[in-house]
């Protein structure tokens, strides 16, 4: 019986010695035909452990993505995935990404329990058997191959069938061949038939905030946006702690690893086949609720409550995570993810260990005379903000109405507004302790920034910078 898909896993299975790219790509049609390959994964771990298992390999419609820039050299993500063509041995597609797995990993219940996590690849469908290596980032920032399979394009286990579509795909607006430009995609989640108007103004009403900032201001003619109408059985989604349970095709739910306010999808198949009925290289999910919440995973997927009131800065925010690979640069406020210990040099763009202030990997934008570290009111700052948690908290546990919430946070907004643009060094990029959950030992380039506050000051210089930098991997433009 032919194989065509042949695949190990193992626990902890590292090659030693940083990795190196064995070739670079050739041209799209030389190795490329123009469909979408998607393999969907189940990533198992815990308890010292970890292991991969192909799902299934199916055809997620027209290639969207570039067929000039095929090889990732943004070094970003905890991961990278390389297509090797099996007879030249030479890497053809790569790509680097999260996932909720590698967020799961930093969770206290990894130590406790063993959970599996759906993920998949995409890539241009081979016109050869390729090999898929999969590679995950070290603490000395290497990475290392720990899973590999081969895939056979012509075998009989591989399902080259389109799906039809789960719902009405239509076009916000449209700037160019999915090839050239940034496709964009909005999910509707928890919107009934009747809210189908609802979520095409929630999409206008965001989607025109963010490209009010820049540089998506500047870049508007590099997207493309569309959306896709999924009418939900009820209104609103999943929310485990108000006993609101609900079930979707999207599968997005609130409290994601126990944290009240982030919601994301962890129906990794669910939401892929809705979204296959578009071109995208980038996905977020409306979530058609008051509750706020919202998150961003690199490569993965975003979302973002809608009827919060701070529903324009949690699209643009975590939006920001999701297609440029920033980091958060808060830390005051409560997060599951285990901090402290010795800090490494974060693969995002936007945060650094500074551990050599002359090689600050945004040192070309830092005014001469600047200090590294940058000085600036933390005290202050964090006395303050611990003060909002606090009420945050206090809201929380007395099932406060979320208008409430809502004040607090524009009460927050207010001072911290006129707190982070009055010091000496505001508005200069620098090395601002204070970033990636970390009071201590990890730095931000400016005093505020939409990754830091909900304040209305857009992207520091440094964010720009990394978010212009991934529309050129996706449009192929310099």
């Amino acid at each position: 019986m032919r194989a065509a898909v042949m695949a190990f896993a193992a626990a902890a299975l590292f090659v030693l010695g940083p990795w190196a790219p064995v070739g670079t790509a050739a041209p799209f049609d030389a190795s490329f035909a123009r469909d979408t390959m998607r393999v969907d994964y189940l990533h198992t771990g815990g308890l010292g452990m970890e292991a991969i298992a192909v799902d299934r390999i199916v055809n997620d419609g027209p290639w969207p993505g570039s067929r000039v820039r095929l090889v990732d050299d943004t070094n970003l993500g905890t991961y990278l995935f390389e297509v090797i063509d099996r007879t030249t041995n030479q890497v053809i597609y790569s790509r680097g990404f999260a996932t909720l797995f590698g967020e799961w990993e930093t969770t206290p219940e990894a130590r406790e329990a063993h959970r599996t996590f759906g993920a998949s690849l995409r890539f241009p469908w081979p016109k050869r058997p390729v090999q898929i290596v999969l590679k995950k980032r070290d603490r000395q920032n290497a990475f290392h191959e720990f899973w590999s399979t081969l895939i056979d394009p012509a075998s009989r286990t591989v399902n080259r069938a389109k799906l039809a579509p789960a719902g009405k795909v239509w076009t916000v607006w449209e700037s160019g061949t999915p090839e050239s430009k940034v496709d964009l995609l909005l999910l509707g989640d928890g919107y009934t038939e009747a809210e189908l108007p609802k979520f095409h103004k929630d999409v206008t009403r965001l989607i025109e905030k963010m490209f009010a900032l820049e540089p998506y201001k500047s870049h508007r003619a590099d997207f493309n946006v569309r959306a896709i109408d999924l009418p939900a059985s009820a209104s609103g989604i999943h929310n485990p702690r108000t006993g609101e349970a609900r079930r979707s095709r999207i599968g997005t739910e609130y409290n994601i690893f126990d944290s009240e306010r982030y919601a994301l999808s962890a129906d990794n198949r669910g939401w892929r086949d809705v979204a296959s009925a578009a071109p995208y290289d980038a996905v977020e999910i409306l979530i058609n609720n008051r509750y706020y919440g919202g998150g961003g995973i690199f490569n993965d997927h975003a979302t973002v409550a809608v009827d919060t009131g701070s529903a324009d800065y949690i699209f643009v925010h975590e939006f920001g995570h999701h297609f440029a690979g920033l980091g958060d640069e808060y830390y005051t406020s409560d997060v599951a993810y285990e901090t402290g210990g010795e800090k490494i040099e974060p693969w995002e763009p936007n945060v650094t260990a500074l551990h050599d202030p002359a090689q600050l990997k945004w040192r070309d934008l830092v005014a001469a005379g600047t200090p590294l570290p940058t000085p600036w009111d933390k005290e202050a700052y964090e006395k303050h903000s611990s003060d909002v948690q606090a009420e945050r908290r206090r809201l929380r546990a007395a099932g406060a109405p979320e208008s409430e919430m809502d004040t607090l946070f524009a009460t927050q907004l207010a001072w911290e507004t006129k707190f982070l643009s009055s010091m000496t060094h505001s508005g200069k990029v620098g090395a601002f302790e204070g970033a990636s959950y970390e009071p201590k030992g990890l730095y931000r380039p400016e005093a505020d920034c939409i990754m830091f506050t909900r304040d209305e000051v857009g992207f520091c210089r440094v964010c720009r910078r990394a978010i212009e930098r991934a529309i050129s991997l996706h449009t192929g433009k310099d």
